[in-house]
């Protein structure tokens, strides 16, 4: 008796096609098996390991299996998606801190920079020697970012921190390395938990335990916007006036959240999104400073946020402390989670891939680094994971470049890694 077989066709968004065309495909074949015929199919000259989807399912057992699962009779044309493994990452480097790290950036050339709660910026080349650092705050550093900036020699950065301030340096990374003051933002009442700034560099937004957002120009003024405590030997003051960042305060303030807010993110110029341990999500119209639309999701306090890969416009992910995150899509008129990613443990912060547009990777408090694929909407199973230290350290930030460099920030310091990216 032969052995059973599926007719099938085969579908894929990668930049490797191929021609509309039916296969019989044996019913005990898994993913090895499919990635070989794929890659002969292709006339590849090097062989590129694929995975598979069956109706939003990531392919883990043999197609038999699969159609058992999900009641699939024989005769029926299955519609297989291929897309790229994820080759298994591999650690490149660890960094220890004095103190836990809070968030990283991979993004400038041959550097890592990082943020503390010692409440110091660092940086990093990648030879792993401590090139820069500064103590930019008093407190943790909760959160920060590189303003897009037209300079070469020179890097705009603004931190937040506990010290219930944020602030804009200027740093200067080459051979006469400078750390430059600019501003401090002075608005909230309680620690800050974000801070994130606009594609052209124009504005900042902090969000804050005290339930609100800040909307911020980057243009440091001539003279403090906001009047100095009045406190301390004045003569003291004036000595060091000329060091100090000028006070600046908020172009806006976006009030609407009952709770602490832990993340705030641009969409573009005119929309930005926040999120909340009130169990919200709003999206917020910047030229009117209102609310515009709120999504709730019952008893969800939510941690993190970030916008959906390029394949999802107007759409968010964000982590939660029901160990979840959800994916929202604000053009939807009565929005619910179109996609529930389930971690072992409370994830904390995501990241989307820079070349591929439908995966992300987040970071845990068991110490976890996942990467997802959300064309996967079935299975909430990452397509690969992996620990950059020993235990279950917890993870804070995670960063990832053009080119697979990863990097993950926590109790642990910081772990750079390589994330296979295909071909």
């Amino acid at each position: 008796m032969a052995p059973a077989s599926h007719p099938a066709v085969f579908t894929t968004q990668s930049p490797y096609p191929l021609p509309p065309q039916m296969f019989m495909i044996p019913a005990t074949w898994s993913r090895y098996q499919l990635s070989q015929l794929v890659n002969k199919a292709l006339t590849l000259a090097k062989p590129i390991p694929f995975d598979f989807l069956l109706r939003g399912d990531l392919l883990k057992t043999s197609l038999a299996d699969w159609c058992t699962q999900n009641a699939v009779g024989e005769e029926e044309t299955l519609e297989i998606e291929y897309i790229e493994s994820v080759l298994p990452p591999q650690k490149m480097s660890d960094l220890p801190h004095d103190d836990w790290v809070s968030a990283v950036s991979c993004q400038l050339e041959q550097r890592f920079l990082t943020a503390s709660y010692d409440g110091q910026l660092r940086a990093f080349d990648y030879s792993q020697h401590q090139t820069w650092s500064s103590a930019i705050h008093s407190a943790p550093i909760t959160s920060f970012c590189i303003v897009p900036s037209t300079s070469a020699d020179s890097h705009l950065i603004a931190t937040a921190s506990h010290d219930l301030t944020a602030q804009l340096t200027e740093i200067t990374l080459a051979t006469a390395q400078k750390t430059k003051p600019l501003a401090s933002l002075h608005l909230h009442t309680a620690p800050l938990s974000s801070v994130a700034a606009n594609s052209s560099g124009s504005q900042i937004l902090t969000a804050s335990w005290d339930g609100l957002v800040g909307l911020w120009d980057t243009v440091v003024p001539e003279t403090d916007e906001v009047p100095e405590p009045a406190a301390g030997d004045r003569k003291k003051r004036r000595k060091i006036e000329e060091n100090k960042p000028k006070r600046k305060a908020p172009l806006m303030v976006l009030k609407s959240h009952t709770a602490r807010v832990s993340g705030a993110v641009f969409n573009d110029e005119k929309t930005a999104y926040s999120c909340s341990f009130d169990s919200t999500i709003r999206s917020w119209d910047l030229e009117h400073g209102v609310c515009a639309n709120t999504i709730t999701s019952s008893e969800r306090p939510f941690l993190s946020l970030s916008l959906a890969p390029s394949s999802a416009p107007f759409t968010v992910l964000a982590t939660s402390t029901d160990r979840t995150i959800s994916q929202y899509d604000f053009r939807d008129p009565h929005p619910l989670a179109s996609l529930t990613l389930t971690h072992p443990a409370t994830p904390s912060c995501i990241v989307r891939s820079p070349r591929h547009p439908h995966q992300i990777l987040s970071g845990a408090y068991d110490g976890a680094a996942r990467i997802w694929d959300l064309r996967s909407v079935k299975g909430a199973t990452p397509v690969a994971s992996f620990k950059p230290w020993d235990g279950d350290k917890k993870i804070l930030g995670v960063d990832w470049k053009i080119g697979g460099v990863v990097g993950v920030a926590g109790e642990g310091g910081l772990g750079v890694w390589k994330v296979g990216e295909g071909a």
